[in-house]
């Protein structure tokens, strides 16, 4: 089998170039990549169709077929479309129904062959698919990863400032493409039943997609980097170890140090509620009599000196935190410091597990929560916001303790109820990552959906899209804008 994977703006290399500098390389190109190669592990043959970029700023994007990651089984197919040059994915969309399509076509054709089957990711690739479908006759599947409808949220669009953001963003071309991707795919891959419902349910895409039919949606988690997010020793320990205790000694009371500790290892974001964890543990004093706070940084040596070079939000965050600290007085009881990258990440998540501790994650509200599933699987047991998909991660708490991000006592509580019971929670953290959390699993996932979908090709109906044309979407949408 031949499964293409099209994603127009992913820009894979083998060096995995650029992941961390720009916003377009996002957690979805590490989605892709591992259930590519998870999938080529299990001897089916992947192509991650791109684009391809001739640009001395961009190296690494400018063969037209590789090898990747040195499985045979994958290759990157890169496509030139739009110009040499790097250009944000915003400005892609003039050239996907035509040069892009027509350079997977002609590649195909040269070689005498087409894709079994298509999976496509983010709008611009379920455009693509859409179209390409019909091209070659096969079934295809969308991943959206994000909606347009929901950044629109996120962003406060409104009816005085859509003419601006839409011509940044171009949303109404983002959000027709998703329209048509959701509607004629075979299905809608999703991470979490939350996804399914609250991103899908949201009144862009009515009468795009029925949320309520099952034929139309799988739910398929992504998975854990079980190479590196382990509970198993690495020799890189013995440094992490060395690394993180020069900071506990110069943050924590000598007398406190072998206590049990809370992490707090997410992204500084409003929305990542730091501020409710730091609340809760200020304010319950047997919290503080079992356990030392962990916050980790990005950047920042020393958070009580200075944390100048953080951006506008992360101070806001920051200030809110010492403010807290100095409120309650937790000088003694709070270290902050900096981690660099996932294997250290995954390794401080080991040498705290050896101090029994626990990881918290109190966003108000969480999609999914991919980080909470990795410090699980390297051994910490996770406690987790009530509020999007961790619920589902920790199976409502059979799996891992669920709290009110919004309520300093449940959360406090919760931790306690973690740290108490870290044997058990460790287990049943690892037991779940393996069961249900690896990017085999997500692959597995994957092709039983496309075999399901070869299997029934000539009953699939043809999920024509008969919604109005861009012009006619726009004024829809302003007309569900509020002021």
């Amino acid at each position: 089998m031949r499964i293409a994977f099209i994603n127009p703006q992913g820009n894979f290399d083998n060096k995995d170039s650029y992941w961390t500098q720009h916003p377009d390389f996002g957690g979805q190109l590490v989605y892709v990549k591992e259930v590519a190669l998870a999938l080529g592990e299990m001897g089916v043959k992947v192509d991650i169709i791109t684009r391809k970029i001739v640009e001395d700023e961009w190296v690494g994007f400018s063969k037209d077929v590789e090898i990747y990651h040195g499985n045979e089984n994958v290759r990157v197919v890169r496509i030139p479309f739009g110009g040499d040059k790097f250009l944000p994915k915003e400005q892609l969309w003039p050239y996907l129904a035509n040069e892009f399509i027509n350079g997977i076509v002609e590649f195909y054709k040269k070689e005498n062959t087409k894709p079994d089957a298509i999976t496509t990711h983010y709008a611009d690739g379920g455009l693509v698919g859409a179209i390409l479908s019909n091209i070659f006759d096969v079934p295809f599947t969308f991943t959206a990863h994000s909606l347009g409808a929901q950044k629109m949220d996120k962003l406060g669009v409104n009816k005085e400032n859509f003419d601006e953001f839409e011509r940044r963003f171009n949303f109404s071309k983002r959000i027709f493409a998703e329209r048509i991707a959701m509607n004629r795919s075979y299905v809608n891959i999703v991470s979490t039943a939350q996804e399914r419902y609250n991103q899908y349910g949201h009144k862009y895409y009515e009468g795009a997609v029925d949320v309520n039919d099952d034929k139309k949606f799988k739910v398929i988690p992504p998975g854990v980097n079980t190479k590196v997010f382990t509970y198993e020793y690495r020799e890189e320990d013995d440094k992490t170890k060395e690394y993180i205790y020069k900071y506990l000694r110069r943050d924590i009371a000598e007398d406190r140090l072998n206590l049990q500790y809370v992490v707090l290892s997410s992204r500084f974001d409003k929305k990542k509620n730091h501020k409710g964890a730091v609340l809760a543990f200020a304010k319950n004093k047997k919290l503080q009599e079992k356990a030392n706070l962990v916050i980790v940084l990005r950047n920042v040596e020393n958070a009580f000196e200075d944390y100048s070079n953080l951006n506008v939000e992360e101070k806001e965050i920051m200030d809110e935190i010492m403010s807290i600290i100095k409120q309650y007085n937790l000088y003694g009881k709070v270290s902050m410091f900096p981690i660099n990258g996932q294997k250290q990440l995954a390794s401080a998540y080991r040498f705290f597990s050896r101090l029994r501790s626990v990881f918290c994650l109190t966003a108000l509200y969480e999609p999914f929560g991919l980080a909470p599933i990795e410090a699980m699987y390297a051994g910490l047991p996770a406690v987790v916001t009530k509020n999007g998909g961790t619920l589902e991660t920790v199976d409502r708490g059979r799996y891992g303790v669920v709290v009110d991000p919004e309520n300093p006592e449940d959360i406090a509580e919760g931790l306690i109820k973690a740290l108490d019971n870290f044997d058990m929670y460790k287990r049943l953290g690892i037991e779940r990552v393996e069961s249900k959390y690896t990017w085999r699993a997500t692959a597995v996932g994957y092709l039983k959906v496309i075999e399901e979908a070869l299997g029934k090709r000539e009953e699939i109906e043809d999920y024509y899209y008969t919604g109005a044309q861009e012009e006619n979407l726009i004024r829809k949408m302003k007309g569900m804008l509020g002021d």
